[in-house]
């Protein structure tokens, strides 16, 4: 199962949040991403319409910290069709304890709750962090229209990061796939959270040495 991007987070544990070189090395100063200034520039189909597509993102973005102030890994995301946000979705690995729990999954059980699974092919995803192989497999299964994300996955992306399962060969039809929307936003969610103490890990182990990083 290491596909899953909730398999490696604070405290130890092998199973319950993510394991980004955007996140967790990062909560050290050691990420790749304050030295690499192309993660910050934005695709011109992004920039065309940037007000817009920031203000989705930013829903995920608050939608993410209240995931942090729960103790659950702070990734989450907004679903948008016609224009509105019509479900929103955060990770619950932490809490559940079950590693498949992800935002993109709990998103798109809300908007099923309400919509036939046909409106997920007129339906953009605004998402903190790359979705991970699983997740982008169930995104293209479903037909998602688009889909716009904060920080690159560099372990576990199925966007582009690792593999690219959004547009690769396969029977189900692709989806674009943007990232950089509120990138430094995203990594900053993710350090704070890896720089706790996890009571859910199965061997915790002790963060109190460790500093926040505010520069990305």
């Amino acid at each position: 199962m290491d596909f899953l991007q909730g398999l490696s987070g604070p405290g130890g544990s092998d199973f319950f949040s993510l394991d980004l070189s955007d996140s967790d090395d990062m909560a050290s100063g050691n990420g790749k991403a304050g030295t690499t200034s192309d993660k910050d520039k934005l695709h011109p189909e992004v920039v065309k319409n940037l007000e817009l597509h920031q203000g989705f993102m930013r829903q995920a973005i608050d939608v993410a910290e209240e995931a942090l102030k729960g103790g659950e890994t702070p990734v989450a995301c907004v679903l948008v069709h016609e224009g509105k946000v019509v479900a929103r979705g955060m990770n619950d690995t932490n809490r559940s304890l079950n590693g498949t729990r992800h935002a993109e999954f709990l998103a798109i059980t809300q908007f099923l709750s309400k919509m036939p699974a046909s409106k997920l092919k007129e339906t953009d995803l605004y998402v903190t962090v790359e979705p991970c192989i699983m997740c982008a497999s169930a995104l293209r299964q479903y037909g998602i229209r688009c889909v716009y994300f904060g920080c690159g996955n560099d372990r576990f992306g199925g966007n582009g990061s690792v593999l690219p399962v959004h547009y690769d060969k396969g029977l189900e039809e692709g989806y674009p796939s943007y990232g950089g929307l509120f990138r430094k936003e995203a990594i900053m969610l993710l350090r704070r959270f890896y720089i706790q103490e996890n009571e859910n890990a199965p061997n915790p182990r002790a963060k109190g040495n460790r500093e926040l990083k505010p520069v990305v």
